[in-house]
């Protein structure tokens, strides 16, 4: 849905821009002009940084508002973009733009109805294009997807993720290769992420598909100013094909935001190996001056590479072209892949397993940003295109697929997501599909915690590791689902309906003998009303400090998300204090932690005015660890706390 300037979560602006000259002359630029500067450069990670600052105000600017929103989007903290599109699009001024944001970043969520609800309003004041009707079936389609999960099981690589991104595994004799943000401080970073360029990586690959020791690889491939990667090979590893960013001068140049830019496209470099050495040569159909090309794949039978490319004559956006092998060696001029394969959208990562071509796409009907998909046939003769469904496709960005393995009734092989429960921003997983020999039914059951009455249409999410989703659904006329479960596997299963607060229960993993069915019962409360209190379970505080803790910020962001979705809620957010130290330094200590969790709020988007920070000190503990009574530390850590109290609903 975004436009291909903005595709940094398609990998395809690997390419950047950078400003040839600058508008800030020779005085110190104030807060705003710093902001909107990072901003229209493209260096979203620092604009959002600056922005933070700019809205912590009474009225903050719809325009301010838009573009932290459109920088968190920008660089995939899909979480934070969500908090201010919903409050952007209440504004009158908001841009349809922040509208159709706003359902993407819902769909990027996995909230696929609430997505459908937004692309239908922006669809209303709009022209329905075909990329948003293809959203809102995408929305749909999503929903069954997750309904009803294939069983291919992923597992998170996380020997070689780290928290920046990994992504585009090739195999080689020997092991594996892919691209990676390096973590040393010493690189230069791209000022569009904020971290660090891309490079290419080696790791070990173990029988089971398992990666471990990543080292970055040796120079010259990786000696190039900005990203290098991802990587394609020849059978023989004696033939590398590399996407770059151009690093020269002479890229494509072109006027914005009342200046001279210089874009630097992607390009596609062949690396042959001569005994020790590399040498360096063009792929020749590389013209950085007009387009990006890159995402090499060379066939089985080393005949035909595919690659992607925004050249001219292709159906819109990026789009899967190829080149045949000549008789001299040389390779014949770009093919495009045809209407069955390229959309109005972007399709990228091609790669090819015996007679089907695999490639991800923002064009076809899909679950969030990019889904893989596949088609029968070869060059651009192809059969009907089909999702590879969920879990392989998720909310998120899902790419660069790839199998490896010739059992006929197991496949094997990786793909890159940077799907929730991850590691950090994009990860390789590698999977496994196998049919499974026993049948674990997990059900579960939704009631209303104070009447025990059942509440059927409520939503079930089933999340297995680092909550990860597994599969979501909607509860029966009886208040009723059920999912399959693989064994010794721990599990959450997380129950929400409109008008009630959610229920969470944990299932832990069993290994039966036979097929075996398990039932939990989800117990929701109905909303707060005005006046009722209740504990922020499990957010603490270290002694004397009133800093917001990482576990304590995950406590707060559920606040948040009840905030947003209920925005005429109004509440007082109490911190107490143990009995430890005066009284008068407990109230200011109180307060301080106070303030910091409304202070933690707002940076999520929550207007200040629906906030109201009280410090209680010790003057509400809730045991008997009073002045002068010895106590533990976990029960002085007890009555460190902070509370809500609902003033307004």
């Amino acid at each position: 849905m975004r436009t291909q300037t903005y595709l940094k979560h398609t990998l395809w602006t690997l390419s950047i821009s950078l400003a040839v000259t600058t508008a800030w002359g020779q005085e110190q630029p104030s807060r705003r002009s710093r902001a909107d500067q990072f901003y229209k450069e493209m260096q979203y990670a620092r604009a959002a940084a600056a922005y933070e600052k700019l809205v912590d105000v009474k009225k903050p600017g719809v325009e301010t508002m838009e573009r932290l929103a459109h920088s968190y989007y920008y660089i995939k903290q899909y979480d934070l973009a969500e908090n201010w599109y919903a409050r952007v699009v209440e504004q009158k001024g908001a841009s349809p733009e922040s509208r159709l944001n706003y359902a993407d970043v819902l769909k990027q969520q996995g909230k696929y109805a609430e997505a459908k609800g937004q692309y239908e309003l922006y669809a209303a004041k709009q022209k329905k294009s075909e990329a948003v009707r293809a959203a809102i079936r995408g929305a749909d389609s999503a929903q069954v997807w997750m309904r009803n999960p294939t069983k291919h099981q992923l597992k998170n690589e996380q020997a070689v993720n780290t928290a920046l991104a990994e992504f585009g595994v090739m195999a080689m004799s020997n092991g594996v290769m892919y691209a990676a943000e390096p973590s040393s401080l010493l690189n230069a970073k791209s000022g569009m992420t904020g971290q660090a360029f891309l490079k290419v990586y080696t790791a070990e690959r173990q029988p089971d598909g398992t990666l471990r020791q990543p080292n970055v690889l040796a120079a010259p491939i990786n000696a190039a100013a900005y990203h290098v990667g991802p990587v394609a090979s020849n059978a023989a590893g004696d033939v590398l094909y590399v996407t770059r960013t151009f690093p020269g001068k002479d890229g494509e140049r072109f006027r914005a935001a009342g200046q001279k830019w210089n874009k630097h496209n992607l390009e596609l470099k062949i690396y042959k190996k001569n005994g020790e050495t590399w040498t360096e040569e063009d792929f020749p159909y590389n013209n950085v001056k007009t387009y990006s090309l890159g995402h090499a794949f060379l066939s089985a039978d080393e005949s035909v590479l595919y690659y992607a490319s925004d050249m001219p004559g292709g159906n819109g956006g990026v789009d899967i072209w190829y080149s045949k092998l000549q008789s001299d060696g040389s390779w014949g001029k770009p093919q495009n892949a045809g209407d069955k394969i390229n959309t109005l959208g972007d399709e990228l990562f091609p790669t090819v397993v015996g007679n089907d071509l695999y490639f991800s796409s923002t064009g076809h009907v899909g679950m969030g940003g990019l889904d893989i998909f596949k088609a029968k046939g070869s060059e651009s003769t192809f059969d009907k295109v089909v999702n590879l469904g969920y879990p392989l496709n998720s909310a998120a960005d899902d790419f660069a697929y790839v199998e490896y393995g010739t059992a006929a009734d197991v496949k094997v092989g990786y793909l890159s997501s940077n799907r929730k429960g991850g590691v950090g921003s994009d990860d390789i997983y590698s999977f496994v599909f196998q049919k499974p020999k026993i049948k674990i039914v997990l059900e579960g059951v939704t009631r209303d915690r104070n009447t025990g009455e059942l509440l059927p249409a409520s939503t079930v999410t089933l999340f297995g590791m680092k909550d990860a989703i597994v599969s979501k659904g909607t509860t029966d006329n009886n208040a009723f689902i059920s999912f399959d479960i693989t064994p010794n596997t721990d599990f959450r299963l997380l129950g929400e309906k409109k008008g009630y607060h959610a229920d969470s229960v944990l299932v832990a993993g069993i290994n039966p003998s036979k097929d075996t069915v398990i039932r939990y019962t989800m117990n929701l409360n109905p909303v707060l009303k005005v006046g009722d209190k209740f504990i922020l379970e499990n957010i603490h505080y270290d002694f004397d400090k009133h800093n917001i803790r990482p576990d304590a910020a995950l406590i707060l962001d559920r606040l948040v998300a009840t905030m947003r979705d209920n925005p005429t809620l109004k509440i007082e957010l109490s911190s107490h204090t143990d009995s430890r130290g005066s009284d008068s330094y407990n109230d200011k200590l109180s307060q301080r932690r106070a303030q910091s969790a409304v202070d933690y709020l707002v940076t999520r988007g929550i207007a200040r005015e629906r906030l109201v920070a009280k410090g209680y000190g010790e003057t509400r503990l809730l045991n008997r660890c009073s002045n002068g009574i010895p106590c533990s530390r976990a029960e002085h850590q007890a009555n460190r706390r902070t509370e809500v109290e609902v003033l307004a609903n």
